[in-house]
């Protein structure tokens, strides 16, 4: 070797020099390549395909082009890789089984879930789908950076605004070096809901989300098994979760059973599948499959599984769920770039980054937007110079030589700026006429009220996420849909709810505040005139004064004085023995000092078209979507606002049509149309339901339905039932008719309610007594009747409350007890009924109605 050649050889350590070229090229395929980054969702391949498609003007509302020109266009200007790299990535973004919404207007064989590759790129076409065309909305606005393509010939864009959040609502997938992620996909309404959610409240839990976005919705559907996956995936990045592929057994007239399965988990791909579950019987490793046939088609999926007549069906599903795919698990890590670096993001974090990402986006534009408005501004300034200077400018113009002395001496005479002087020259003239001249002056104003809106942005922050929402809850109206995946609970994932079995109980709440559920079958069914036994231990004056019926699974809301709602699940609230005495109520939620319980309901399912209506003591009325009360958090939320000296009464769900009956302590009712209450907002004040006498009150509000009575108790133990057809529809507001004929007797009105003959009712004494029993066996008499006694009351007490219960659902129908074995219980003295006494009355009609 010569001293030459010598000289030019470098000396390295190769340790050294390995552990450098590694790294430089882990991180290139990490940025360049494999993640996502965390504002669009994309890699540089999906990036680079939709900014190319955009440029060439390939939107949804033209032609489809051949995809050879697409790839042809990609890797020519932005993406130095193969083509079938580009090509395979384009078919899958216009997979409806890959992506949950498709980015890709693919026309042609794109593949199937079988497992069949898409047709070459010469045949098939595409173009940007509609949702894909958000992803590049405001890219001309200065709302992003670019930066030089491979060999500085072009410029491409850095990251997309991408105007929904792309990296949750079509996941990721990709294995870099020493790294990998993998995000499923979501249903992009929800995630926008939580991104809303999340806009309002910064400092929302991760659980709290969860209430907006329940987990992965899969293009495929299916189901996941459990939650505790998906909340651990959400709160640490990282985590595993059970899909099940949805499979229904049918049985024919002769006892043969077909297992049919409709969705398969997402990535399962289906030809396989059937090749192994046949593989399996072939192998006889399961057996009791007759028939194995695959007959999806356009309409949807079906797999049919013909069963032996002797073989029990939901055993061998449970045989296909554990050996082959029809059940997987899939791993969640959600790696994706935050500022150029690999980051491991909650569920939470995810939001945050896309949220200050469309944060930035919203600034640029209105700066975009700004400076342009602010640069036509200025031109208009010059213009209206110039027509307000008419004849000096035509002489000065006129007596120019060239262009160039013309604009000197219109910046010098008039102070005009280059362009100013320019645009002047410019001036067609048409312009000179007066029509011109207005429409000048009328769009310099509109610019300069469009600036001073534009500035107003610019400087408040809250301005910048009111224009986020707006445009979140655009993309939402038109995109949404339903949730595909439904979230179950599967035999290995059972979490605490699932582990409580789905059971009918009583819930009491008394004066003071204390809680407790019982079985429903505590309560035995009683005889009218009965003495009852003794339900709860109580002291000190205290008295039950809610009580209802539901299941261990349904939420229940309850109801303030103060007009806030608080809830829980049934199960929440702790089993006692039929005489204790509860646990006090602050211990569940987290009510104010001042603040009681007034009304409580169960619900089951929180629909669009249900309604909560709301009566207060005063007679005021008012009715929200049942909807607005679905997300509630622990603090409560406020549900009416009313006058101080107000309280709130009672609260039923309604459809939307019904009849509402409202009974006041002095005897009067009123029964007005629901739709005389217009539906309000949440926390809306209400209108007047009953003009009410002095000293009186509301008591009950009942839903008239058809074939049911009006049954009224007072506070000594008195009650009858009237048909509903005795008190005529009035108008909302008017002071109503008479619905009792109270005597010192009787007492004063309790309680009123609707009830069918299907029904029976718990009535219940401030002293902690209850007794069941039928409504059909309680009379049935006119308005203008005092009513039989229905329970007797000791010295000293009164009834407190009246709860209806269902006696034709399961597992609720009480058992009969005749009086002597009542009375032997109770060591009553002997029972009497008193029957009907009729007094007549005169109606008092008159209506008075209020302005709302």
């Amino acid at each position: 070797m010569s001293d030459m050649e010598r000289s030019r050889v470098k000396e390295i350590n190769i340790s050294q020099e390995m552990r450098t070229s590694f790294m430089d090229y882990a991180m290139s395929v990490i940025v360049s390549r494999a993640l996502p980054d965390v504002r669009d969702g994309l890699k540089p391949v999906h990036r680079r395909i939709l900014y190319a498609m955009n440029d060439l003007g390939m939107t949804s509302d033209k032609a489809y082009k051949k995809s050879a020109r697409i790839v042809g266009e990609v890797i020519g200007k932005y993406h130095p890789h193969g083509d079938s790299a580009v090509y395979d990535t384009m078919v899958r973004m216009a997979q409806d089984f890959s992506y949950r919404n498709m980015l890709i207007d693919g026309h042609g064989n794109f593949g199937s879930i079988d497992g069949d590759s898409a047709a070459a790129m010469r045949y098939t076409e595409a173009r940007m789908s509609k949702i894909a065309m958000e992803m590049v909305r405001d890219i001309n606005k200065d709302t992003i950076d670019y930066q030089d393509n491979y060999d500085g010939s072009e410029r491409e864009p850095i990251v997309l605004p991408a105007r929904f959040p792309n990296l949750l609502v079509n996941g990721a997938s990709g294995i870099a070096v020493g790294m990998a992620t993998n995000i499923p996909p979501h249903n992009l309404g929800e995630v926008i809901e939580g991104l809303l959610e999340l806009s309002v409240n910064p400092e929302i839990t991760i659980p709290e989300l969860m209430e907006f976005i329940p987990g992965p919705d899969f293009p495929t559907a299916a189901e996941i098994l459990g939650r505790e996956g998906i909340r651990k995936a959400y709160t640490t990045g990282r985590g595993s979760i059970i899909q099940r592929a949805k499979a229904d057994i049918e049985e024919y007239s002769n006892g043969k059973k077909t297992i049919i399965v409709s969705e398969l988990p997402y990535q399962v791909n289906k030809a396989r599948l059937v090749e192994k579950i046949a593989e399996l019987v072939r192998d006889k490793k399961i057996e009791g499959i007759t028939d194995l046939r695959d007959e999806s088609d356009r309409n949807g999926m079906r797999v049919v599984i013909e069963v032996r007549r002797d073989a029990n069906a939901n055993v061998l599903l449970n045989n296909l769920y554990k050996q082959t795919a029809l059940q997987t698990s899939f791993g969640i890590n959600t790696l994706a770039l935050v500022d150029g670096q690999p980051k491991v993001l909650t569920l939470k974090e995810c939001l945050e980054h896309y949220l200050e990402h469309q944060k930035v986006v919203i600034r640029r534009r209105t700066q975009f937007e700004l400076n342009k408005a602010e640069a036509r501004a200025h031109i208009l300034e010059g213009l209206r110079i110039a027509l307000d200077h008419l004849d000096e400018v035509i002489k000065l113009i006129r007596a120019s030589e060239t262009t160039d002395i013309a604009r000197e001496g219109l910046m010098s005479k008039f102070s005009l700026s280059y362009d100013q002087s320019q645009a002047i020259l410019d001036m067609r003239l048409q312009r000179l006429t007066g029509l011109e001249r207005d429409k000048i002056e009328s769009e310099y104003q509109e610019l300069m009220k469009r600036i001073a809106e534009l500035k107003a942005i610019l400087a408040d922050d809250e301005k910048v996420l009111e224009i986020i929402r707006e445009e979140l809850t655009e993309v939402k109206e038109r995109f949404a849909d339903k949730r595909r995946t439904e979230i179950t609970v599967g035999f290995d994932m059972i979490e605490d709810e699932d582990l409580i079995p789905k059971q009918n109980i009583v819930i009491t709440l008394t004066h003071k505040g204390y809680i407790k559920r019982l079985p429903i079958d505590t309560y035995r069914s009683q005889k009218r005139g009965g003495r009852g036994i003794q339900g709860m231990g109580t002291n000190d004056g205290d008295f039950v004064e809610h009580l209802f019926t539901t299941l261990t699974h349904n939420t229940i809301l309850f109801f303030t004085n103060k007009g806030k709602v608080y809830r829980l699940k049934g199960y929440e609230v702790p089993e006692l023995s039929r005489t204790a005495k509860g646990i006090p109520i602050i211990n569940l939620l987290q009510i104010e000092k001042d603040e009681y319980i007034t009304a409580i309901i169960p619900i089951e399912e929180f629909v669009d078209d249900w309604f909560v209506f709301f009566a207060t003591k005063q007679g005021v009325v008012k009715r929200s979507p049942l909807s607005a009360f679905a997300n509630i958090r622990k603090g409560g939320l406020i549900a009416i606002n009313f006058k101080e000296d107000d309280e709130l009464m009672g609260v039923r769900l309604t459809n939307g049509s019904k009849e509402l009956i409202m009974g006041t302590k002095q005897g009067m009712a009123i029964r007005f149309h629901e739709e005389d209450v217009r539906s309000m907002g949440r926390t809306a004040t209400g209108v007047k339901g009953i003009s009410l006498q002095e000293n009186d009150q509301v008591v009950g509000i009942g839903i008239l339905d058809e074939d049911q009575d009006v049954l009224i108790v007072t506070d000594k133990g008195f009650g009858k039932r009237t048909p509903i057809e005795e008190y005529r529809v009035q108008t909302r507001g008017g002071k109503g008719i008479k619905t009792c004929n109270l005597t010192d007797r009787t007492g004063i009105l309790t309680a009123l309610k609707t009830v069918t003959l299907e029904e029976e009712c718990m009535i219940i004494t401030e002293s902690g007594v209850i007794i069941r029993i039928d409504v059909q066996d309680i009379s049935q008499t006119g308005r203008n009747t005092q009513g039989v006694r229905l329970i007797r009351i000791g010295e000293g007490d009164s009834v407190a409350t009246v709860a209806k219960v269902e006696i034709n659902e399961e597992g609720i129908e009480g058992e009969d007890s005749d009086e002597d074995a009542v009375t032997e219980e109770v060591g009553a003295e002997e029972i009497i009924d008193v029957e009907a006494q009729e007094v007549p009355d005169e109606d008092n009609t008159s209506d008075s109605n209020d302005e709302e």
